[in-house]
């Protein structure tokens, strides 16, 4: 009777949620190839070419990996993460294909035009990276997905005449959503998937469509007789949280259907001091990586103090061998400009990244953001 009952409520919980969601409409655009974009845009010969971004590592000849390809390079399987060498063999009869050293400052000015774009479109602006933002247009739209197409499109010819680029962008009730609809109809893509047709949309596409189902995952999953979404449909949620634990069970139980309750959350680009570097070699061991944390920390430390600047929030950040990111964050109690708290914080994020970490890392940073003056005190070394 107990179990019943609970059921009966965990249903209700779950009628309520998606009456929720079906009254927002959220965008969620992504730029195409953006960093070779930006290069098209500066050289715009580029676009007959196989053009590659690199970022080029500090141990010399063609070290390093592609940042991202345009879609004539990948034509021949170039595509990020994979190394430059592998990269030139590929191309190697195009005499004519371009491989170019990343320039972030250059990227991000361009992503800077973009999303004053992109905010203008929005009721509520959520910006995630360079080439990414989420935007909440629920009263734009007023609520209706027509309206919403008819937006997108206005949001897509805008940046195509303004700043000669194109992006994808989904359209759905929520983030989840739009996030997998913006990349099923790359490049230059428009797909729009109302609430009604959500677990058809969803059914039909592979497990790694879910954002943040990697390749282990995928392997479990794939245990247990599940390679499309549809599959996961047949798995109940007590046997899916048994396996992967309460929060990412919980997390791929409700994906699979379409279920996601996060807001679109006011988000600018921050302000933040960082370093990054490319490692000797490739590596997940601790104490290598807490030996060039422990520099960074030091690198980023005396940044704030020369810029007088606390900071309250701390993060590292993993650029795999394969090219893929990883980070960690934590929001500290009171803004500081401590060094050994930096550490602290620093090492103990670093052991919860490395928790089932598979890939080699390439490249470790540091960040701190949430800044503020340290106008007022006394003196800076109050703080150490």
């Amino acid at each position: 009777m107990v179990f019943r009952v609970l059921i009966d409520q965990i249903v209700i919980c779950i009628q309520k949620l998606l009456l929720i969601m079906e009254n927002r409409v959220i965008f969620h655009i992504d730029f195409d190839y953006f960093y070779a974009q930006c290069e098209e845009i500066r050289n715009p010969e580029l676009k007959t070419k196989p053009v590659a971004v690199c970022i080029f590592s500090d141990r010399g000849d063609d070290s390093g990996a592609i940042a991202t390809a345009n879609y004539k390079a990948r034509e021949y399987e170039v595509k990020s993460g994979i190394p430059i060498k592998f990269a030139k063999s590929r191309l190697k009869d195009r005499q004519d294909a371009i491989f170019l050293p990343a320039d972030f400052d250059y990227y991000s000015q361009i992503s800077s035009n973009a999303m004053d774009i992109i905010k203008s479109f929005a009721d509520v602006f959520e910006y995630v990276g360079r080439d990414e933002a989420f935007l909440d247009v629920t009263l734009k739209t007023k609520n209706d997905f027509q309206n919403a197409g008819h937006i997108a499109q206005q949001l897509k010819n805008e940046i195509r005449q303004k700043l000669k680029m194109t992006c994808s962008i989904g359209v759905s009730p929520n983030k989840l959503l739009s996030k997998i609809a913006s990349d099923y109809e790359k490049p230059d893509g428009l797909t729009i998937v109302k609430p009604e047709y959500t677990v058809n949309f969803l059914s039909k596409l592979e497990i790694r469509s879910i954002p943040g189902i990697g390749k282990k995952t995928e392997l479990i999953l794939g245990e247990m007789n599940c390679k499309k979404i549809e599959d996961l449909l047949n798995l109940d949620f007590f046997e899916i949280t048994n396996k992967f634990g309460r929060k990412t069970g919980t997390y791929i139980y409700n994906a699979a259907r379409g279920i996601d309750l996060e807001p679109v959350k006011e988000k600018q680009p921050s302000i933040q001091f960082s370093k990054i570097i490319t490692l000797k070699k490739n590596s997940k061991n601790f104490e290598f990586l807490r030996e060039n944390l422990l520099k960074l920390c030091k690198q980023v430390h005396d940044i704030s103090v020369n810029k007088h600047q606390m900071f309250r929030s701390v993060g590292i950040q993993f650029v795999n061998e394969d090219l893929t990111m990883k980070t960690k964050s934590k929001m500290l109690k009171n803004p500081t400009v401590n060094l050994e708290e930096l550490e602290k914080t620093t090492e103990q994020l670093l052991l919860d990244a490395l928790d089932e970490q598979e890939l080699l890392i390439r490249r470790l940073g540091v960040r701190i953001s949430d800044l503020s003056d340290m106008e007022g005190q006394s003196s800076i070394t109050s703080y150490f």
